[in-house]
């Protein structure tokens, strides 16, 4: 008996780092026998209903990756969210006994950090496969990386984890999981309302956008689809349709004009009018947005930890 004692001890009250791995096995037994998987297949299925509206128009011109970095943005958020919002308010009675047992809470949201980096990558690969089989014309080469697909799935990882950082700190303050389902939609529309790709913000509001891991997300997807160098059509379409809603005169006079070029020029001022220095296809303003979407996840793993830190003090 007393060498049981002394058995429990030792394996309860390990250190920082050697609880690390225990919490990561656990989270991984998750995966297998809680269904965590789950998470992929879904993934899979919202990245196909994204391609199937945007790959004719995405990385093709102007409007047409502007919706699809929002979408891509979106995907990301989404995902992000649905890994993390209920890890921890599920079982916070048994953070609560463990960490009076002698858990360390840095060890316990560090695993977590791992394995949601984990789930994050693997959802990545997913949306990445999804488009390459449903023939979205991706472009070959990255601004950072040789691969575009390099750069791309850098990004789209780096949102997907900003955003389940951000709904691992949601779910440590949370009442319940309840509470976590019903907080998580009005997170993601204000990520989205503020995002900058979306709607048009008032000038007194446009400062908010940089407090948004959606906005940095859209604008990082922007610069490495080079936006600023894509052709626009919009413009001379709408002058189009409303030709064709107006009198045979009007229909002429647009079809002398085009044939005389007239569209083309039409498009490369609506390209130039549509510019914008913030999707700017460097090296370096791709890196910046990358690390403040490590900013954004850093920031929330840390806030998560101060949180559960007074999970003691929890009355709930």
């Amino acid at each position: 008996m007393v060498e049981k004692k002394r058995k429990l001890r030792k394996t309860r009250y390990r250190g920082r780092i050697a609880q690390i791995p225990i919490y990561i096995g656990k989270n991984f037994r998750s995966f297998v026998y809680q269904n965590d998987w789950k998470v992929i297949p879904m993934a899979a299925f919202i990245a196909a209903l994204v391609s199937v509206v945007v790959k004719k128009s995405f990385f093709v011109t102007m409007e047409g990756t502007a919706m699809g970095s929002l979408a891509v943005a979106s995907i990301g958020l989404w995902n992000g969210c649905f890994n993390s919002i209920q890890v921890v308010c599920r079982e916070r009675n048994i953070v609560k006994r463990e960490h009076r047992s002698g858990m360390h809470i840095s060890s316990y949201i560090i695993s977590h950090m791992i394995y949601q980096a984990f789930l994050c990558l693997l959802q990545t690969l997913t949306i990445l496969i999804v488009f390459i089989y449903t023939n979205v014309k991706l472009p070959a080469h990255g601004a950072i990386f040789d691969i575009f697909l390099v750069d791309f799935g850098i990004t789209i990882f780096l949102i997907t984890y900003a955003a389940d950082m951000m709904s691992l700190f949601i779910s440590s303050i949370v009442k319940s999981s309840t509470s976590a389902m019903t907080v998580m939609p009005i997170v993601l529309m204000i990520q989205l309302v503020f995002s900058g790709g979306l709607f048009t913000l008032p000038k007194n509001l446009q400062g908010y956008t940089n407090f948004m891991i959606s906005n940095h997300g859209i604008v990082c997807i922007s610069a490495e689809a080079d936006y600023n160098n894509l052709e626009t059509h919009t413009v001379w379409k709408m002058v189009k349709k409303i030709a064709n809603n107006s009198d045979e005169e009007s229909k002429k006079m647009v079809e002398s004009l085009e044939e005389k070029g007239f569209a083309e020029k039409i498009n490369m001022e609506a390209a130039k009018a549509n510019y914008k220095k913030e999707y700017k296809n460097s090296n370096e303003n791709i890196r910046v947005r990358w690390e403040l979407l490590m900013v954004f996840s850093a920031m929330f793993a840390l806030l998560a930890m101060i949180v559960l830190e007074f999970v003691d003090k929890d009355k709930r």
